[in-house]
């Protein structure tokens, strides 16, 4: 199963705004440390600020940053919220669907996949904050 890159670039914003959960961080600054267009971050962030993730901030100091407690944040909502679909295989376009049994395996597996992210929160993800913190100050050094 791959997630798509919509719900990965969702998990990362919310792994470094919690790297930094005492100031506000900016797209731009996110964008820099993983190496990725900010065009493909606005998106995203608007998103999260909708739903409740992150609050932005306008202004001239403004920026972003967690509206939850990293605690508060499931992975298995989160992920339910970013992607569209769980099909792995095209099952209702396949000849043999009524007979087989791969729509129901398949069924199972996605199920087991979400149960194992609704145990944890963005908060088990940050067992390792200062490796974080270091990793993405030498991304902003390099720049």
């Amino acid at each position: 199963m791959q997630l798509t890159r919509y719900t990965d670039y969702s998990v990362r914003v919310l792994t470094h705004l919690s790297t930094y959960p005492d100031r506000l961080s900016c797209i731009a600054e996110i964008a820099r440390a993983y190496g990725i267009s900010q065009n493909h971050l606005m998106k995203v962030v608007q998103d999260l600020g909708q739903s409740g993730y992150i609050e932005t901030v306008r202004g001239r100091n403004g920026g972003i940053r967690l509206r939850k407690a990293p605690a508060e944040i499931n992975l298995g909502a989160l992920v339910r919220h970013t992607e569209k679909h769980f099909d792995l295989v095209d099952c209702p376009g396949c000849l043999i669907a009524p007979a087989c049994q791969t729509t129901n395996l398949f069924a199972q597996a996605v199920r087991a996949f979400l149960e194992v992210l609704d145990r944890h929160t963005l908060a088990d993800m940050m067992s390792r904050r200062n490796q974080l913190h270091r990793l993405f100050s030498g991304a902003t050094e390099r720049e």
